[in-house]
Formats: structure tokens, sequence, C-alpha cells
């Protein structure tokens, strides 16, 4: 009778509807500032930046993406992406990749890397290009894209922003 009543269990569950939600995100975002280089926000630390750069790495629309290092001055013109976010998982991230959005438009990608420990926020600066000061028309998200845990698994986002081409020229 247990048998039954478990595989009877399993058939509902594999017949139920999955819908996705913000849950289902690893990372939630609980802070997303664009900034000039001349602007500071010490509580955020700077993002992980190769010191041998430049940066390159394979995003989740299956193109080479290029992260800008962050302004080392004020007379750069770069500007700072801020985020902060807490891994909502149960295990260590290693890795987060971010897209910038703005009204719908993917301005800019992001990735950062560590050990992002369940609950602990994480406050970073990263650099990214100018030219997402000459979009500051609404309301600004940085959202999710994709991030592996520390065990190699991969969860990339289902609902991926409208892909953006003037990124990778």
């Amino acid at each position: 009778m247990k048998k039954y009543f478990i595989a009877y269990a399993a058939m509902l569950a594999l017949a139920s509807p999955s819908t996705a939600s913000a849950a289902d995100t690893p990372v939630r975002v609980n802070a997303c500032t664009l900034g000039s280089p001349r602007t500071t926000q010490s509580y955020y630390a700077a993002a992980y930046y190769p010191v041998n750069g430049p940066y390159y790495w394979g995003d989740p629309y299956g193109h080479t993406y290029h992260q800008y290092a962050l302004p080392s001055s004020s007379h750069t013109t770069s500007a700072k992406l801020n985020i902060a976010y807490v891994n909502v998982t149960n295990k260590p991230l290693k890795e987060v990749e971010f897209g910038f959005v703005m009204e719908g438009l993917l301005l800019a990608e992001v990735r950062d890397q560590g050990k992002f420990s369940p609950g602990a926020e994480i406050k970073h600066t990263f650099g990214v290009n100018e030219n997402v000061f000459h979009h500051r028309k609404g309301s600004a998200q940085c959202l999710p894209l994709r991030a592996t845990y520390e065990d190699g698994t991969v969860w990339t986002s289902e609902h991926l922003p409208k892909l953006n081409s003037a990124l990778y020229r």
C-alpha cells in the first residue's frame, strides 16, 4: 500500500504545472544603481575583474561579452553599475551574471565571481560602457541572467531580456 501511495504522489507531482516566479531565481537583487566615475558608494566593493584583463566570457545568449574595468580615476568616462544581491538558495554560488535593463532594453552585462554564501548580501560595483547614460529614460533593473553553483550546476533564466546586438560591436 505504501509504495502505491508514493507512486501516486510522484505522478501527481509530474502532472502538476510548474509556474516560473521570482522565487525560481537563485539571486534576489536588493539594489541596482548606475553612477558616473565621480560618484562613490563606499559600501560597494569592486567586483571581480582579472588582473591581466581584458575580461571576456560566453554569455547566456551565446555571444562573447566584454566586461569593462572599473574607472581608475575621475578623468575617465566609464560608468559604474552598483548591484546589491543575495544568494537565496541553500548552496554557495561561484559566478553570477546580470543584465542591466532599462525599458526592456538590455544595455549591459556584468559577471561576478567569488564564493557567495546563502543568505549573505553582496554589494559590488562593476564597470560598464558610458553609453548606458544615453538611455536614462526609465527605471533600471539588474536581472540575474545566469548563475553557477560551486558544485558546477548552472541556472539560466527562462526569461532573458530581449537581445541587444549592439552590445557585441
